[in-house]
């Protein structure tokens, strides 16, 4: 995790041709990244304790990728994702996935 010397924001990883680029969404700031992978890790709900793997980059749609999600229209176990606060804030943000397979739209919260 890095942030930038700039503003001070979380720098987001950015694929750009083969390599992955370090960008800062507030200020445009960019990085290129180390020589090794870059990987986004985060908890999984309270039930599972499960750890989703980001795929390096984002998405064609400026998404990140999850895996280890399951689909439950297909089955497929790969979706993109976006975390939402979309109630209060002293509540759990709510995780909304895309199938990468079949398109399905579903919601997971905390």
């Amino acid at each position: 995790m890095e942030f930038c010397p700039k503003c001070g924001s979380l720098l987001i990883p950015r694929r750009e041709g083969s390599e992955t680029v370090l960008v800062c969404p507030k200020c445009g700031y960019s990085k290129r990244g180390s020589s090794r992978k870059t990987q986004l890790t985060s908890r999984v709900g309270r039930r599972g304790g499960g750890v989703i793997v980001v795929d390096e980059g984002t998405s064609k749609a400026g998404l990140p990728i999850a895996k280890g999600v399951k689909c439950p229209k297909c089955g497929n176990e790969e979706a993109y994702y976006e975390i939402l606060q979309t109630r209060r804030a002293d509540e759990p943000p709510t995780r909304i996935y895309k199938c990468t397979r079949c398109g399905y739209v579903w919601r997971e919260y905390e």
